[in-house]
């Protein structure tokens, strides 16, 4: 009987969970070179969206180092590229590059960061790929972004 009482109460709580957790994910790579999803939602409501990035592997990032990098669709093979020269003091990335939406610094195993971005600098008719710029990785290690309304 007790647990009908408190049910509406707990009931109560889930939309302030969901709305405080709309405008930010969750996503985590290990050694097997592999995110944790091929796709993620951004809800074009939120100003900014925050990606909480987790190398949940033992390796260290100079061997088998994982980031978080978003650019457009169209993009990524010459982001991609353009890191590899730019090498791991850089995380794979070139400097200052406006193509790069967001990226988290390269991590080894057991390392997290997270990364901010306004939402306004997102076009609604472009396709957006998130994928990690460690050389060879981003052909295995890339998802699709949703821009929802």
């Amino acid at each position: 009987m007790r647990f009908y009482l408190l049910l509406p109460l707990a009931v109560s709580f889930l939309p302030m969970v969901a709305i405080a957790d709309d405008c930010e994910v969750s996503i985590s790579a290990g050694d097997s070179m592999s995110f944790n999803t091929r796709t993620m939602d951004i809800p074009m409501s939120c100003e900014q969206f925050t990606v909480n990035f987790e190398h949940t592997g033992r390796l260290p990032k100079g061997g088998m180092g994982h980031n978080w990098v978003m650019t457009q669709s169209s993009d990524v093979q010459e982001v991609v590229k353009a890191g590899t020269a730019a090498g791991l003091a850089n995380n794979y990335l070139p400097a200052d590059d406006s193509r790069v939406v967001a990226a988290t610094p390269m991590l080894g195993g057991g390392e997290k960061a997270s990364v901010t971005f306004e939402t306004s600098s997102l076009n609604a008719n472009s396709s957006y790929t998130f994928f990690c710029s460690f050389p060879g990785h981003s052909a295995m290690m890339r998802g699709s972004v949703n821009l929802v309304e």
